[in-house]
């Protein structure tokens, strides 16, 4: 049987090997031991959706890299996640450049791969477009909505630009909500700030029985209150977790493509995501990373170590 547990760096060097998340076995479509495989990190380095400043296409590999620092224990909640369940990395999805449709339909068929094999899915994108095929497996593979709990600064509920029917970044959830992959009255969205062209994403949103709170409720609730307000949206059911990496104030998380300064530390934002360990997390990811914008490779590294609370959250 293959072992599951990533080198030592008292072993191996971390700057040595060939980089996988998190120095774990690379597990490929077609290999035999997937069927051991419990939980799959899926890369998905697509941008073609960003309404502004790309980049985020290269934000797998840039994780990667800076994930071989990620050791084998989380010292505060004592979890040993790599001995907990099979993890792997299942490689990246061949995302067309330049068709957005074809691009879409090979990540939602890799998604749904995993969950054919009861891989339970962390997809690392790329942009937040990414989710939405996440999101149609999940309702395929399920046969029913389900909630969703996101820390970001925008909402993502917006309609399509520019008059026309093509997706961006801007849109994945209400693209998710009007197709019926999620229960909007199950939606928790948190962290939202910035300039706007209008309300037209809030008042969707909010018609619609989506919890969203701003950066301003946040801070005034305390973010401890704001996760357990997150938590009594989620209740029992299952529920996706979105993290986009511009949920962090960029002062923290310069590399991404629309930055929102007033947010959160990143102290507060694994805070956040350790109140999530419990809840029936069936698939979750961590978007817009983008390293041409991240000259110091801290935002990938502050990816990365979401990467890792994340993977605790989800298990079981």
């Amino acid at each position: 049987m293959t072992s599951y547990l990533p080198p030592s760096g008292t072993d191996l060097p971390r700057y040595a090997g060939v980089p996988t998340f998190m120095r774990l076995p690379y597990v490929p479509s077609g290999d035999p031991r997937r069927a051991e495989v419990e939980i799959g990190f899926l890369g998905m380095p697509w941008d073609g959706a960003t309404s502004n400043r790309p980049g985020a296409r290269h934000g797998p590999r840039a994780l990667r890299d800076a994930s071989t620092m990620i050791r084998e224990r989380n010292r505060v909640t004592g979890q040993e996640p790599f001995r907990a369940a099979n993890c792997a990395d299942m490689g990246d999805v061949a995302m067309s450049p330049v068709d957005q449709d074809e691009a879409l339909t090979a990540a939602e068929a890799a998604y749904a791969q995993l969950l054919a094999e009861d891989i339970r899915p962390i997809m690392v994108g790329g942009d937040h477009l990414c989710t939405l095929t996440c999101l149609r497996a999940q309702k395929k593979h399920r046969g029913e909505a389900i909630g969703l709990i996101l820390l970001d600064s925008h909402t993502d509920l917006y309609p399509p630009y520019f008059g026309g029917e093509t997706l961006t970044h801007g849109n994945p959830f209400r693209q998710a909500i009007e197709e019926g992959c999620l229960d909007p009255t199950r939606c928790f969205m948190a962290g939202m700030r910035g300039t706007s062209y209008n309300t037209e994403d809030f008042d969707y949103g909010l018609e619609r029985g989506v919890t969203i709170l701003t950066i301003e409720e946040c801070m005034a609730m305390g973010w401890d209150a704001v996760m357990n307000r997150a938590l009594a949206v989620a209740g029992t059911e299952p529920v996706y977790m979105s993290f986009d990496i511009d949920f962090i104030d960029p002062a923290f998380a310069p590399g991404t493509g629309t930055p929102e300064v007033g947010g959160p530390t990143s102290y507060e934002a694994i805070q956040c995501i350790r109140r999530l360990k419990g809840l029936d997390i069936v698939g979750t990811d961590l978007v817009e990373v983008s390293p041409p914008f991240d000259p110091s490779g801290m935002t990938a590294w502050l990816g990365a170590s979401v990467l890792f609370e994340l993977l605790c959250a989800l298990q079981r």
